[in-house]
């Protein structure tokens, strides 16, 4: 059959057999591109997907970083300031968030392109010469000045009565704040000594800190009097919608932490005469427990109920920056407000008398004393110790 079929194919005219060989190379063309458009064969991408970014190969050279502000590349040695202060405190974190503070942030994710990186060693700065001045500064301050420890005189007060200031508003010296309700004055050393004798003596004054901090130039050292308010947050059950379903319910506590929370972040300036600091107070004083019953029938008590209590809460805050001579004292007054640290009720209860929420006079002073060195020469403990008003409070 084979013979037979060769036979036939050579005895083939010649026309029929290009004829044939035409018609081969047709059908095999039209299979192939039909393969490929049905997906079995599928051509390499040259690009890549839209959206995604193309990864750069070994062999393209790096590409330089925008400079079409004069913007130049610097770095700062920190490794003589970050040694003195503790590793756990991330030193290098207060320069940045000064340097922040100093030029804003909108100038480092805006025009002109810069960059802002630091660790413990060193401090990375990518911008034009005008903002590397302002850095060098501030990098000049910390490292300059924050190699020991500064003196803080800081006291957080309470007056019953504003009317403390008759007697010594002659004495200080205004200075403007951005506060809504918030007063600030600068006033001498010897008036600010004399002031805080004269409001200890009154029955009303309640002091809530230590007098001296010891703080590194820059850093921030927090205060904070926080005692948790216990009171019964819900009945804990399964209200289903069926007799029984509170068989097992129990009150759930909870807790309203009550107090104040003060940060001071101050920074000297290279020769030591003025002194800039960030202020910030937050404060919640528990007003009272507004209780309520609430249905939790079971199936032996379909009356039952249970006592549920929400708590009504005041506070306020400050947030401020402030700038002034280490030869004066900063004295703020937030006004009548919420104290922060309020009297605790008696055990009986008055219904006859209602009490009002303590309202007080909050004054917050602030006295730059200098190194601590020789003139100071006393540990740590003495320095917190003080002489402090507590009055039973803490």
């Amino acid at each position: 059959m084979i013979r037979t079929a060769s036979t036939n194919f050579r005895s083939m005219p010649r026309s029929t057999f290009l004829m044939v060989l035409v018609w081969g190379w047709f059908l095999i063309a039209n299979w192939s591109s039909a393969q490929t458009t049905t997906g079995l064969v599928q051509p390499a991408r040259s690009q890549p997907d839209r959206g995604l970014a193309t990864p750069a190969s070994h062999n393209d050279s790096r590409r330089s970083l925008p400079n079409d502000q004069g913007q130049v590349w610097q770095e700062y040695d920190l490794s003589a300031y970050t040694a003195q202060v503790d590793p756990a405190a991330k030193p290098e974190q207060a320069l940045v968030d000064w340097i922040l503070r100093e030029t804003g942030t909108e100038a480092w994710f805006s025009e002109p392109f810069g960059l802002l990186s630091a660790n413990r060693e060193r401090l990375l700065v990518y911008h034009t010469p005008a903002m590397h001045a302002v850095v060098a500064d501030i990098v000049e301050r910390f490292v300059r000045t924050g190699r020991e420890s500064h003196v803080f005189g800081v006291r957080l007060m309470t007056l019953a009565n504003p009317n403390w200031r008759t007697k010594a508003y002659s004495k200080l010296q205004s200075v403007s704040v951005q506060s809504p309700g918030v007063e600030a004055w600068l006033l001498s050393k010897e008036d600010a000594a004399i002031l805080v004798s004269d409001l200890s003596k009154r029955t009303a004054c309640r002091e809530y800190n230590s007098p001296n901090l010891m703080i590194y130039n820059g850093q921030s050292y927090d205060i904070e009097r926080i005692r948790p308010v216990a009171y019964i947050r819900m009945a804990a059950g399964q209200p289903l919608g069926q007799p029984g379903d509170w068989a097992n319910a129990q009150s759930e506590m909870g807790n309203v932490e009550e107090g104040f929370r003060l940060r001071l972040s101050p920074l000297l300036s290279l020769d030591g005469r003025t002194v800039d600091a960030v202020v910030k107070i937050e404060t919640t004083q528990v007003e009272k427990m507004s209780s309520l019953w609430v249905n939790t029938p079971t199936v032996s008590e379909p009356r039952r109920t249970a006592q549920i209590q929400v708590p009504q809460t005041s506070g306020w805050s400050l947030h401020e920056r402030f700038r002034w001579p280490t030869d004066r004292v900063l004295l703020i007054s937030c006004g009548l407000v919420a104290t922060p640290g309020p009297e605790r009720r008696g055990i009986l209860p008055t219904p006859v008398l209602p009490t009002q929420p303590p309202r007080a006079d909050t004054l917050l002073l602030i006295d730059a004393k200098g190194r601590t060195n020789s003139t100071l020469a006393k540990t740590e403990p003495e320095l917190r110790a003080g002489g402090l008003n507590y009055r039973g409070r803490y």
